[in-house]
């Protein structure tokens, strides 16, 4: 997943030229204003990365194709709805907070939220669970977040094994610039790479 935040419509476009199709936003605002002049190409896919206020759900909904960042059921009911209004279903990954990070979103691993969410996946019958996303905490050697990387592959496959119905395991989204080919060794199924791609973010 190419990561276009900040970036302008220009670059998707020039990366899309360049045969790559999925992406992802952080901002529902900020994307809302690049998404009329991005329309019209082929096989484009944006997903939402960033964390989503519950009173954001419905445009986001509109205009993202996934939302990778649902972290409580309350969220999800809202985009549930959304959903059913815009007459799709909408593919959603659970975002976990491995870190245990007060500053960063995410229901904890084992957290009564993760159970409710995994519980009420059957009557949100407009949202598609396909997996797990998370950010772990940050640090200079990409080889510390291996750990992180592994706890959440780890919980993947406990909650897989469940066999939960209308709960699908199949997407693991860890990984981004400076530690991507680690996420990947712990079982990545989706990198997300801005830096490396488009190099530094413009300035705001």
């Amino acid at each position: 997943m190419a990561v276009t935040k900040t970036f302008p419509s220009e670059i998707i476009r020039e990366a899309h030229a360049a045969g790559h199709r999925l992406f992802g936003e952080n901002r529902v605002q900020e994307f809302a204003e690049k998404v009329r002049s991005l329309a019209n190409l082929p096989g484009i896919e944006f997903h939402l990365i960033g964390h989503l206020q519950s009173n954001k759900a419905a445009k986001a909904a509109q205009i993202f194709a996934g939302i990778d960042s649902v972290d409580s059921l309350h969220l999800a009911d809202k985009l549930n709805v959304a959903t059913k209004n815009n007459a799709k279903r909408l593919p959603v990954l659970i975002e976990i907070n491995v870190g245990g990070e007060a500053a960063k979103s995410g229901a904890s691993p084992g957290s009564p939220e993760l159970e409710a969410l995994l519980s009420a996946a059957p009557r949100l019958e407009h949202l598609d669970f396909r997996g797990l996303m998370s950010i772990p905490p940050f640090t200079e050697d990409p080889e510390s977040a291996r750990l992180y990387f592994r706890s959440l592959r780890e919980l993947r496959d406990q909650i897989a094994a469940r066999g939960l119905p209308a709960v699908g395991m199949d997407v693991l989204s860890m990984g981004m610039s400076h530690d991507f080919e680690i996420a990947i060794e712990e079982g990545s199924t989706c990198v997300r790479v801005g830096t490396a791609i488009f190099g530094p973010r413009p300035l705001k």
